[in-house]
């Protein structure tokens, strides 16, 4: 029987981790990937407190790990596959065991949104990637594509002008949502080119991608783009269908918490960006997770 289990080893559930685990407190983190979630796999991270010249995603992740593992927090790489209340505990069923605890914190973050047009699944691993950091390498001096607007689109676009001889930014609208030092910087690469009120309505390729058919949302006129690779940012998903006939979601799928992390289910929390809120951020991330876990604990006293 475990005091608290964390589903989810991005920045939220690691910094769970270190709260209830440095509380004394019976915990396992469950992950059924790489820990560190989406933060490690983004290449610098900026505007994180106390790193003046900014730090690598995946090392701040790992430092996160190993100062969690110090106050003896158990990670298990696994996927859970069920998650079932039982009176004041809480059943949850790995492909590999079957483990008993008395709360829960969800921080199973969220998943990148998919175009959903012709190609995007057929040359997924082949040219369409949700990944710069991870993928930009195999396009050297190549010319690739993003699709987005937001932070995540343009920042990542730069990170591939380190790479690729051409970058276009595809957003459909006539401006970037992006913040202003982000969108500031994008400008002043000579490397990106900007493709305004434009979508994505198919992508091209033999055994790899080398284009896209694109189309101009005010005049509806088509064109075809040659690119070797596509980098989709769009937006994401919550990954919270385990607890969707536990708790409370919003129209998006997003839990819904108060502001101490609690969910609709006593013993349920949640943290990090599979929680409804209006910033999705490694730090917010670690306010939440650390939230969650000090509400745990004084759940925990209550119904000893």
């Amino acid at each position: 029987m475990y005091d608290v289990v964390i589903i989810g080893g991005g920045p939220a559930g690691l910094t769970a981790g270190i709260y209830a685990a440095r509380a004394k407190l019976k915990t396992l983190l469950i992950e059924r990937g790489m820990t560190g979630g989406l933060a490690a796999t983004t290449e610098l991270i900026e505007n994180y407190p106390g790193f003046s010249e900014g730090i690598g995603g995946p090392e701040l992740m790992s430092r996160m790990e190993a100062q969690a593992r110090r106050f003896g927090l158990e990670i298990l790489n696994s996927n859970v596959e069920t998650l079932q209340k039982e009176n004041l505990s809480f059943i949850i069923k790995t492909e590999d065991t079957e483990l008993l605890t008395r709360t829960v914190i969800i921080a199973t973050g969220a998943q990148p949104q998919r175009l959903n047009v012709k190609g995007e699944e057929t040359f997924h691993g082949r040219g369409v990637s949700y990944c710069a950091t991870c993928d930009g390498a195999f396009f050297k001096d190549k010319h690739v594509a993003v699709v987005g607007g937001g932070d995540a689109a343009v920042e990542e676009a730069m990170f591939l002008t380190r790479f690729a001889q051409k970058v276009f930014i595809i957003h459909r609208r006539g401006e970037l949502r992006a913040t202003k030092i982000v969108q500031e910087r994008a400008r002043q690469n000579p490397r990106l080119e900007f493709i305004w009120h434009s979508i994505v309505e198919e992508i091209t390729g033999n055994e790899t991608v080398n284009g896209v058919r694109i189309k101009d949302v005010r005049t509806g006129q088509a064109r075809e783009l040659a690119v070797d690779g596509v980098f989709i940012y769009i937006g994401y998903i919550p990954n919270s269908s385990l607890v969707k006939e536990l708790v409370k979601l919003d129209e998006q799928g997003y839990i819904i918490t108060d502001t101490n992390m609690q969910t609709s289910c006593p013993g349920i929390f949640a943290a990090g960006d599979v929680r409804q809120k209006s910033l999705r951020q490694v730090v917010t991330a670690v306010a939440d997770g650390a939230i969650a876990a000090v509400s745990a604990e004084k759940y925990l006293e209550r119904n000893r």
